[in-house]
């Protein structure tokens, strides 16, 4: 079983709204993130909520056993990763990582990185487009330390660094991996070019 965690405790500066409540075609960010990880594979879905989090949990209408709250959201975000970490029930195989600001990403890509941990045994699982990689990501469990010890002022890359040959890229044509919408003209390129859920 996989833990999935979606990363909504930033401050959204650059978007001026938060970006949990972002709405992309009539859903938030959020909502496509919770959507894209309904996964056989895939127990825990996690929120992990930081500046304005009762705001966003009151507008969200999830379940609130998935939201998590991130104290010390302003020291980065992997903070929230560890938060994540820290939620997960005992015996999890490893955990999806999704950014917010990251949800044009469909379930069928979500349903080839799970084959790929599953198939390949490597320690973490992205998805590349053409060449670039991208999110999310899957850590697998024994990692969990590692991400927990990381620093914060370069956070779970320093764990991607340390392991450069146990990574299983899958290539994938989804453009959405990489597009990381964090500020309103970003988000209405990706709206006007018809990107990829």
């Amino acid at each position: 079983m996989l833990g999935a965690i979606i990363l909504a405790g930033g401050e959204s500066r650059r978007m001026g709204t938060p970006k949990a409540l972002v709405s992309f075609r009539g859903i938030s960010f959020v909502q496509h993130l919770v959507n894209a990880t309904r996964h056989d594979r895939i127990g825990p879905r996690r929120i992990v909520l930081g500046a304005g989090a009762e705001q966003i949990q009151e507008q969200l209408g999830v379940d609130p056993e998935m939201i998590v709250m991130n104290p010390d959201w302003e020291k980065g975000q992997l903070g929230s990763i560890q938060a994540g970490i820290r939620s997960l029930p005992e015996g999890t195989e490893g955990m999806i990582l999704c950014p917010v600001d990251h949800p044009l990403v469909s379930a069928n890509l979500i349903s080839n990185l799970i084959h790929q941990f599953d198939s390949s045994g490597k320690l973490i699982v992205l998805p590349a487009f053409r060449g670039q990689r991208g999110h999310p990501v899957i850590f697998r469990a024994a990692l969990y330390s590692e991400l927990l010890a990381a620093p914060s002022d370069i956070g779970a890359r320093q764990v991607v660094w340390a392991h450069p040959h146990d990574i299983e890229e899958v290539p994938t044509e989804e453009e959405g991996v990489i597009l990381n919408l964090n500020d309103p003209e970003t988000l209405k390129k990706a709206m006007s070019s018809g990107s990829t859920k």
